[in-house]
């Protein structure tokens, strides 16, 4: 069982930035893939983001690539969001998770553990 801790809950004007965190329990990730998701109209997650704990490798949503940058701290078992130039339609409760294979997926159900959830809300 791996249990998956957020932080970084904020209220941030729109054009500003926040960082996301989600600590991990694992003592080693090396085989796992991370990552972040939002609730959409048409879905109950979105994909935002993932990173491929092992080489680093990642991908974005195109409605966050250039803005949103993930990351991670080995030496931290964390996993970063950093969101910058944030938008009103990035208001959402964020989701790290957690993928128990070491191949990258923008599919919310092949996902095995997740987080209770971070608020972010943007204002105009």
């Amino acid at each position: 069982q791996v249990q998956l801790v957020e932080s970084g809950v904020g209220l941030v004007q729109a054009g500003g930035s926040l960082r996301l965190s989600c600590a991990h329990s694992r003592r080693t990730f090396s085989s796992y893939v991370a990552g972040w998701f939002r609730p959409a109209p048409d879905k109950e997650r979105e994909f935002v983001s993932a990173i491929k704990w092992s080489d680093g490798r990642t991908a974005y949503a195109d409605s966050v690539k250039g803005r949103f940058t993930i990351s991670t701290d080995n030496a931290k078992n964390t996993v970063y969001l950093q969101m910058n130039s944030l938008k009103p339609e990035d208001t959402a409760v964020y989701y790290c998770a957690a993928r128990r294979a070491d191949t990258m997926t923008e599919n919310a159900a092949n996902y095995d553990y997740w987080g209770q959830g971070t608020q972010v809300t943007v204002s105009s």
